[in-house]
């Protein structure tokens, strides 16, 4: 560095002293680069009376040493040997590139980043000067805005926000360039973001873990609503069976009913039909008398045989008595008949 400062450069044969060089530059990488002078930049276009400027595209001109004027694109006239072209200026959008660097999150995981820098000149009286070297500066306060933003950050915001992280840079970029330096950030974008190797691989690891975890909670989920749905249909089954033996039951009964009063119907007609026809024939009566007689005798009969007590009556022996006592039944059954009638 030293015989750096103290060698001289000669250029158009005469000696320049290294005080004519501004400095040396340390990037990411730590190697020193050297910032070019005046008379290092790339060539600039010679005073030739006529010029003609590109499009999109400003010159500076300067008049014995002073800022004379900005020469707009189209033919231009110089005073030779008194206007100098000092500085060209491309009007157009142009890309920087953020070197790689280190940065440290709130967490204090240690990142490297790079990214890509989007600017324009809008004035360029001040990109000339208001700064030595405008391209250069804005890198580096990219640089320190870049990790001055991820330090307020944690390594998860970093990666989830990298959109806010960006406009964030980029706002902080134009206080500075827009106003005093005469150039806009259009836009920054950060590249890539590269974290340590027990970082990625622990963050593999949670990647993979969450994604088991929601494996399992989809299998789970699946099987609680398998389990879920078979309950359900054994519920309406069991709903369904009992709905069919209830209206099976009722219907069953309004048969049951049905058929009983059909039957009382059936006999009560045959009754009727048989008393019609007891008072009708000649000698009905009596006959029917001789009948009921007869059948109280011959159930009596099958009591007694049966193994079963029997409250008997005291006259048992009095065979009048019994067709006595059947005749008053079949009188009292008689009489409620017509009664009804």
């Amino acid at each position: 560095m030293n015989s750096l400062v103290r060698s001289t450069f000669r250029r158009n044969g005469s000696l320049l002293r290294a005080s004519h060089v501004v400095g040396l530059r340390r990037v990411s990488n730590s190697n020193y680069q050297p910032v070019l002078n005046f008379f290092q930049r790339e060539k600039l276009p010679t005073n030739t009376v006529i010029r003609f400027v590109p499009q999109q595209t400003a010159w500076i001109v300067e008049r014995m040493g002073k800022f004379h004027r900005i020469l707009p694109p189209g033919i231009a006239f110089l005073i030779p040997f008194l206007d100098k072209i000092t500085y060209v200026h491309s009007l157009k959008e142009s890309a920087i590139e953020i070197p790689s660097q280190n940065a440290i999150t709130a967490d204090n995981v240690s990142l490297e980043l790079d990214g890509v820098l989007y600017v324009k000149v809008n004035d360029p009286y001040k990109a000339s000067y208001g700064v030595e070297d405008f391209k250069f500066a804005i890198s580096q306060l990219a640089q320190t805005t870049m990790r001055s933003e991820i330090g307020a950050m944690s390594l998860d915001s970093v990666l989830r926000e990298r959109q806010s992280l960006n406009s964030n840079i980029n706002r902080a970029i134009n206080e500075a360039a827009k106003d005093h330096w005469g150039v806009e950030c259009l836009r920054y974008e950060i590249r890539d973001i590269h974290p340590p190797q027990n970082v990625l691989e622990a963050m593999h690891r949670q990647v993979s873990a969450e994604r088991s975890k929601r494996a399992e909670i989809l299998e789970s989920e699946g099987a609680r609503q398998s389990k879920i749905n078979i309950a359900e249909g054994e519920k309406q089954s069991v709903i369904l069976a009992s709905e069919a033996q209830k209206q099976e039951q009722i219907n069953r009964a309004i048969g049951e009913s049905e058929s009983i009063i059909l039957k009382s119907e059936a006999t009560a007609r045959g009754i009727e039909k048989i008393a019609a026809a007891i008072k009708e024939t000649p000698g009905g009566a009596e006959a029917v008398n001789l009948q009921v007689a007869q059948e109280y005798v011959k159930q009596f009969g099958k009591l007694a045989k049966e193994s079963n007590t029997v409250v008997i009556p005291a006259n048992m022996g009095d065979v009048s008595n019994w067709m006595a006592s059947g005749l008053s039944i079949y009188q009292n059954l008689n009489k409620q008949l017509e009664n009804k009638k």
